[in-house]
């Protein structure tokens, strides 16, 4: 007859070191110790954490019933014992494959704290850590979630050069060149809207970039060779070649009085988020109420001016779309209408829209939009130039006709947030510039 005795762990005697085993077992679990003696008592410190039953003299089946630490203890008839350290827990191998398996990219780890299940690492977001616990949850009576989540990343910015240029296309057509590029063979551009037809390109050469001492526009794969500027008339949307020198160009237009730089912006906006740019100022525009206040007048303030929108987007291709919106506008006196005694000028306005997508630091252009006005002068002698025939010899008549084009250069560059730390120590004398005077003593 086999004689079962369960008692505490601290009535146990004491055994050699060779007597102990250490044992781990999930709640649920079930193993079979195989005693090398006839088993003649069990002793079991934590009823409620394992159970034993005696399948054969020398065969135990362990039970795990709840979390905790137990003690089971085996003696034989002679004397002979053997002391089990008994350790139920969770399935940790099960919670960690589940937990990969899930956030793959993530760094979770899991411990058993009793009956609890207890998170550590970093997580990306606080998100990831409420997912992890909730996970896990069903295996365990509890969770502590000690999950560290990492700060955002920074996010990026993009920052636009922007030049917006006005071209005098009467002086421009005496240097011999339109601006806009055909997209035609040996052009300083790469696409084009071709939705009007150009006219026939001309070209502006590197040899009279290097008359006005600009160099460095050589075209790619031929070395040595000059590359013409090819432009003409039609209204595109460009990327410049990234092997001519754009700087030079527009310095060579300038230089020739054909371009006039009318302001240059530099917008930096974060991803995603819009930046806008006005200079200029605002005029008043008399309103005549009807209705009830017939008659009263109030004014409204209209803008005038540089105005540049963009929203820039980064791509995970690293390459940058873009939403632009330029404008250019000014008073137009010209056209101006007289309304109830009140003089109001007319506002002329040039505008465009378009979406872009670049890689960082190329540059593209949008132009096209022609302002052509004609004008004419009269000059006279007060009185002489009334009298018949003759009075057409004391006038002078002078008719002038000009026509500019806008031209906007942009070029996006994404800028990477600076990290945290001290500021840089800017330039500073190495003494003071001018040395005190040393203090007057007493006289002796």
């Amino acid at each position: 007859i086999l004689w079962l005795e369960i008692a505490l762990a601290a009535s146990l005697p004491a055994a050699g070191q060779s007597d102990n085993k250490e044992l781990n077992l999930a709640v649920g679990a079930s193993t079979v110790i195989d005693c090398p003696f006839d088993v003649g008592k069990i002793s079991i410190s934590a009823p409620a954490v394992v159970d034993t039953v005696a399948a054969s003299r020398r065969e135990i089946l362990l039970l795990a019933k709840g979390y905790g630490l137990a003690t089971v203890g085996l003696w034989s008839k002679t004397g002979e014992r053997l002391l089990y350290h008994v350790t139920v827990s969770h399935d940790l191998a099960q919670v960690r494959d589940l937990l990969r398996r899930t956030f793959a990219a993530e760094e979770i780890q899991v411990q058993s704290a009793g009956d609890a299940l207890s998170l550590t690492g970093r997580v990306t977001s606080q998100a990831v850590a409420d997912r992890a616990a909730a996970l896990v949850a069903p295996l365990a009576k509890s969770v502590v979630n000690n999950l560290q989540v990492d700060p955002p990343p920074a996010e990026k910015q993009v920052m636009l050069r922007v030049k917006f240029a006005e071209l005098n296309r009467t002086a421009g057509a005496s240097f011999g060149f339109n601006l806009i590029s055909t997209g035609a063979l040996n052009t300083s551009s790469r696409l084009t809207t071709g939705q009007f037809s150009s006219a026939a390109p001309k070209q502006i050469s590197p040899l009279a970039l290097k008359q006005d001492g600009i160099t460095g526009v050589t075209p790619a794969g031929a070395a040595g060779a000059a590359s013409n500027f090819t432009l003409s008339d039609a209204l595109n949307i460009f990327a410049f070649r990234p092997d001519l020198n754009l700087g030079a160009f527009i310095q060579a237009l300038r230089t020739q009085g054909v371009l006039q730089i009318l302001a240059e912006p530099n917008l930096v906006a974060t991803d995603g988020k819009e930046a806008t740019f006005h200079v200029g100022g605002e005029f008043p525009v008399p309103i005549v109420q009807g209705g009830a206040n017939a008659g009263a007048v109030t004014i409204m303030f209209r803008e005038f001016g540089i105005k540049l929108l963009f929203l820039p987007r980064v791509t995970a291709r690293n390459t940058i779309k873009m939403h632009v919106k330029p404008e250019v506008s000014t008073i137009d006196l010209a056209n101006g209408v007289v309304m109830s005694g009140f003089s109001i000028p007319a506002l002329a306005s040039r505008r465009m829209e378009t979406d872009v997508e670049l890689a960082e630091g190329q540059s593209f252009v949008i132009a096209g939009l022609i302002d052509d006005r004609a004008r004419e002068n009269m000059s006279r002698v007060p009185g002489l130039s009334h009298i018949p025939i003759l009075g057409v010899l004391f006038k002078s008549r002078e008719e002038t006709k000009t026509k500019t084009e806008l031209v906007v250069i942009v070029t996006p560059v994404i800028i990477d947030p600076a990290e945290a730390g001290r500021a840089p120590v800017g330039p500073a004398m190495p003494l003071e510039f001018l040395q005190p005077m040393p203090p007057a003593g007493p006289k002796k």
